[in-house]
């Protein structure tokens, strides 16, 4: 497992860095900061509770030091999260600004949800006879993310063209110039880049084999995947679905179902056990 721990620690307010560096063996997957409140830090099989409460200046220095001081400049903090050096997602709760119907700002914060980046090298080897389009699904907290950045990994390795949509910079988050993670040998990474205009673009000047993309979430999303699988390139994505059933239930995704995009399932459980299943 690979995890960006230092950068994890200084988003941190100073006098918190202590108690969570020594919890580190818990394996921490989440740090939960709610204003009044006291620090819930969640493992893989523990959750510990810290003895001093939250104020406004602990959750203001948590945002300014994940942007380095310029909070409001990232793009994503319309849909509720910063993604941080390392990888590190924060989402935050608070007031909700809007300008008619378009969310602007999130001010007088009261939650910070910071989820830890982390990497498992190797996890998606058992995949067997892969073959056409992928779509990973799974509840929140299921792994998606990290599953999908191993399988690019593999398949780059294995001498396929990928190219990645990193919307969100948390499948190869960059640090000092640097990839946090290691991306395969023939990946190439459109960072930040919505993926409507990434896949337009990775198509027309990259050539890729393959194309990958974290997180289905809009129509647009879906038309712009279903425009790229029929230009002759295979899709690697994820979806918040907790079952095949419950993915094929949702309106959203189903041209891309009824149009037979996706040949693979992949579905994670949150105990991180998966299975894989025939689409078409």
């Amino acid at each position: 497992m690979i995890c960006q721990w230092q950068e994890l620690l200084l988003i941190l307010p100073v006098w918190l860095r202590g108690e969570v560096d020594r919890l580190q063996d818990l394996s921490v997957n989440e740090i939960r900061l709610r204003l009044h409140s006291p620090p819930e830090v969640i493992g893989n099989s523990q959750t510990v509770i810290l003895n001093r409460s939250i104020t406004a200046e602990d959750l203001s220095f948590c945002i300014n030091s994940a942007t380095k001081y310029s909070p409001w400049t990232s793009g994503s903090i319309t849909d509720g999260f910063i993604t941080a050096a390392g990888g590190h997602r924060i989402g935050i709760c608070g007031e909700c600004v809007f300008s008619g119907d378009k969310l602007k700002n999130i001010v007088s914060l009261t939650s910070v949800c910071i989820r830890v980046a982390k990497d498992y090298p190797g996890i998606t080897e058992p995949i067997q006879n892969l073959s056409g389009s992928v779509l990973i699904i799974g509840k929140p907290g299921s792994g998606k993310t990290t599953f999908l950045r191993d399988l690019i990994r593999s398949l780059s390795n294995k001498n396929e063209s990928v190219t990645v949509i990193d919307e969100r910079r948390e499948l190869f988050p960059v640090v000092s110039g640097r990839f946090v993670f290691d991306r395969g040998i023939h990946t190439d990474v459109l960072s930040g880049c919505k993926k409507s205009i990434g896949l337009e673009m990775a198509i027309r000047t990259m050539s890729p084999d393959t194309i990958a993309l974290d997180e289905i979430t809009g129509q647009e999303d879906c038309l712009a995947v279903q425009s790229a699988a029929w230009c002759g390139v295979r899709i690697l994505a994820t979806a918040h679905a907790g079952n095949k059933s419950e993915l094929l239930s949702r309106e959203i995704y189903r041209p891309l179902l009824q149009n037979k995009i996706f040949k693979t399932l992949i579905v994670l459980q949150k105990d991180k056990t998966w299975k894989q299943e025939v689409m078409i």
